[in-house]
């Protein structure tokens, strides 16, 4: 894969422009941490040589400087919100994230449910904190907001917020996923210093949309993809303008609540001209890390199609609207892009075709397309998988990996224990047939060794896969897109 991105500079440079965000103030600055702390795999895939834990070493450099507060929406845990990388509700991902940050040793202040209306999810997520002792904090929706600025920054308004203790110069406020309410958390706590005498400070970092790149450039426009469900759309930030002549990038929300955040900010802090703009406002540093401004494009408009794809899938299993379908294809019209731009496509419908069944196509590193089609054994997914590690370790197509002495109780164990309606076997169920055959055998053991070299790979099904095959293929590292088709009449299943 080619290199677009230097990571390194990126978090030196980001570190710097945090610490000196904090010093502008009185030693005190409250973060709000937009994207994924872990795992950010839009920003791995758009901009390649980023590291899907960038943010999180920007976070390890600032250790004995930092905290963090997770803010989670009551409302996203009431609809069991689900992060579609990972395929994980909100609260589940804010659990994981706790443990992986405790893992590092970084600072974990506190959980707070913003948007509390006695959601009975919220109350269960809230007592599950609190039996981990871990704190929490509960925030209803702000009174006056958003027009009644002098109702909003008062007693009635962010001072009915219980006010979160910290000790530490710099307060990452972080959230699972977008209107979390790390603003009004961030604010409600700048309320609460004011009133304590520490000069406190807000910024805001978010990786996407890029402020220096161009308005249409395809990093930008990826991100506009990423969030059609949303309705974000990219736009020149007028207030920089016009404060500055100088032309840069921000999208609509921000732009729209600007007025009302410098109005909060004024009321709270007594000076007027804190931040001129949104882009004041932002501390991202990512524009100064791409290295290879053709390979950024060329990634981006990837995405672009991926994301088409995704949304033809959502749309299809009722997980979005319309709407959200046909901004992205607008997307793409305007950026002159087909689904026939992503390489692997054409396989994978090839071998539907010449098969009569479902089938995946995986494109490996150097090139070569290597395709897997469904059987009374397995899923196509898991067929794809087995033939490319073959191929990546020079193992003939004849040559069986797995061992019917293995295969048999496994299939066994569905049927007639777990009394499972379809025993084909997943993805999941033959890797971990392959794991237990490569104790035995050194064939299926250099096989296994392979899985490996199939991170960042590309792939394609002829069909929408079972769940169980696309967290598997997630969790290898493969960016996999589905035709928006069912692969069988069966309502169950997807």
């Amino acid at each position: 894969m080619k290199i677009g991105f230097d990571n390194d500079r990126y978090v030196q440079l980001q570190s710097e422009k945090i610490l000196e965000r904090i010093r502008q103030f009185d030693n005190k600055l409250y973060l709000e941490f937009g994207g994924k702390l872990f795992d950010d795999m839009h920003a791995c895939r758009v901009l390649p040589g980023f590291e899907s834990d960038a943010k999180c070493r920007i976070l390890l450099t600032l250790k004995e400087q930092s905290e963090i507060i997770f803010v989670i929406s009551g409302a996203d845990l009431e609809r069991n919100k689900i992060r579609a990388d990972f395929g994980i509700p909100y609260g589940t991902d804010v659990l994981r994230l706790i443990d992986k940050l405790r893992g590092l040793g970084l600072n974990m202040n506190s959980v707070v449910v913003t948007q509390y209306l006695g959601q009975p999810a919220a109350d269960k997520f809230i007592n599950k904190l609190k039996n981990h002792g871990l704190r929490t904090y509960i925030h209803h929706k702000t009174k006056g907001y958003p027009t009644e600025v002098d109702v909003i920054v008062s007693d009635e308004g962010y001072g009915a917020n219980p006010y979160i203790e910290t000790t530490k110069p710099l307060v990452v406020v972080t959230a699972p996923g977008p209107g979390s309410g790390k603003l009004a958390t961030c604010l409600s706590q700048l309320y609460h210093e004011y009133k304590r005498g520490v000069r406190a400070g807000y910024a805001k970092f978010e990786t996407f949309p890029i402020w220096n790149l161009p308005l249409r450039h395809p990093v930008n426009v990826a991100y506009e993809a990423a969030t059609a469900d949303l309705g974000d759309i990219n736009m020149i930030d007028p207030y920089h303008l016009e404060a500055y002549g100088e032309t840069t990038v921000n999208y609509n929300r921000d732009i729209e609540c600007f007025p009302i955040v410098r109005s909060i900010l004024a009321k709270i802090t007594g000076d007027e001209d804190i931040y001129k703009s949104p882009t004041d406002m932002g501390v991202n540093m990512a524009g100064f890390g791409i290295v290879d401004d053709e390979v950024v494009r060329r990634a981006a408009r990837q995405e672009i199609v991926r994301r088409y794809f995704k949304a033809e899938c959502d749309y299809k299993m009722g997980n979005c609207t319309k709407d959200t379908v046909e901004r992205i294809r607008l997307l793409m019209n305007e950026n002159k892009l087909s689904v026939n731009d992503r390489a692997v496509v054409k396989p994978a419908l090839e071998k539907a075709e010449s098969a009569g069944c479902a089938a995946v196509a995986l494109e490996l590193e150097d090139g070569t397309f290597v395709t897997g089609k469904s059987n009374k054994l397995m899923t196509a997914c898991a067929s794809a998988v087995l033939n490319a590690i073959k191929t990546l370790s020079r193992i003939a197509d004849d040559m069986l990996l797995l061992s019917p002495i293995v295969l048999s109780p496994i299939i066994g164990l569905k049927k007639d224990v777990l009394r499972e309606d379809k025993v084909k076997l997943s993805l999941g169920d033959v890797l971990t047939a392959l794991s237990i055959c490569a104790a035995t055998n050194p064939i299926a053991e250099k096989a296994m060794s392979m899985l490996v070299n199939l991170r960042d790979c590309e792939a394609h099904s002829s069909c929408i896969l079972p769940e169980a095959d696309q967290s598997v293929m997630r969790k290898l590292g493969i960016r996999l897109t589905c035709e928006p088709e069912y692969g069988s009449k069966d309502l169950y299943g997807f």
